[in-house]
């Protein structure tokens, strides 16, 4: 089956040549305005109305308006935008499919991820402040406070693609790890629990992860209240979307040691301000929505895509990291 595919994708010299030999029994048709963030939105383009598959950031106007398209292919692990009713109920209502790249980034966050726990557990962050101002030998400090990993309680807000790699790369640790998600199944080396279960489980815990999406249901989702139910001194990471943190409140839980040491690499809104008190808040470390980088990211996507392109033209909807 040989189909028109829209992308507004702007990839580097070996992705776009993968994309090219990927495509050549299929019309590719380019977006009158590329972009390189895979997180920016497109405009609106009229070239959508011919296309079967639409590849990389389309406007949601363009995908629920033109009927001609089958699939939309979304060249980052989030959907926010999409994540509505009106979507699921009308894009796949006639039978299109809307995937995302989660798999892209999976391993990338997840070991961003442990690489902070790390940090945070060995003290890596405090050694570096003084090699940079300082320079005092804080032996005692740094040795004595350095905790171990093993054995220690994890809970996972979200369990998709990233969370599932996180606790492969935690298993060497033996930690107890626990999980909140809408199903409510068993799943192998995870306790997963409902969210009635929270509170309580947020005082038993030395590390909560965020990973949760952008959407009516997650907005402010760590707020004061759940923040007050952490374990004291428990470390936070945040990897999903800024817009499921309560600024204030968690700044608040930091500067009362509710909350030990928090790590942050998404915002709302993003650039973060340069004035904004996060970036001076002690004991709080940021990133600039970085945890899914990796050099190869252009080649990874349109692997990704190529992949589940073979399936789609041949008749297949069970695509990887379908979300519609």
């Amino acid at each position: 089956m040989s189909l028109t595919i829209w992308c507004n994708g702007k990839f580097g010299d070996a992705a776009l040549r993968m994309l090219l030999e990927g495509t050549k029994d299929h019309k590719l048709v380019w977006a009158s305005k590329v972009s390189a963030n895979v997180l920016q939105s497109g405009d609106r383009d009229p070239l959508t109305a011919s296309a079967d598959v639409l590849f990389g950031q389309p406007s949601v106007a363009d995908c629920l308006e033109n009927e001609r398209v089958k699939w939309t292919a979304v060249t980052t692990a989030g959907y926010t935008r999409f994540d509505t009713p009106e979507f699921r109920e009308t894009f796949g209502g006639r039978g299109s499919i809307l995937t995302s790249a989660s798999g892209v980034f999976a391993d990338s966050c997840a070991q961003h991820v442990l690489a902070m726990m790390l940090a945070f557990g060995r003290n890596l962050l405090p050694s570096y402040k003084d090699q940079l101002t300082d320079h005092n030998w804080n032996y005692e400090d740094r040795r004595y406070a350095s905790v171990l990993l093993t054995g220690q309680t994890v809970l996972l807000l979200g369990y998709g693609a990233i969370a599932k790699r996180l606790v492969e790369l935690l298993a060497p640790f033996g930690m107890k790890i626990y999980a909140v998600r809408r199903q409510v199944h068993s799943e192998r080396g995870v306790h997963i629990i409902a969210e009635d279960r929270l509170s309580s489980v947020l005082g038993e815990v030395d590390h909560i992860v965020n990973i949760l999406p952008d959407n009516a249901s997650t907005r402010g989702y760590m707020n004061a209240r759940r923040l007050s139910c952490c374990k004291r001194g428990a470390r936070y990471y945040n990897i999903g979307r800024g817009s499921t943190d309560d600024p204030r409140a968690l700044i608040e839980a930091l500067q009362t040691g509710r909350i030990g040491r928090a790590y942050l690499d998404v915002f709302d809104p993003e650039p973060l301000a340069p004035e904004h008190p996060l970036w001076t808040t002690e004991n709080c470390f940021i990133t600039p929505h970085t945890a899914g980088g990796r050099s190869d990211q252009d080649e990874a996507i349109v692997k990704h895509f190529l992949a589940n392109l073979q399936r789609f033209a041949g008749g297949s909807t069970d695509l990887v990291d379908r979300v519609i």
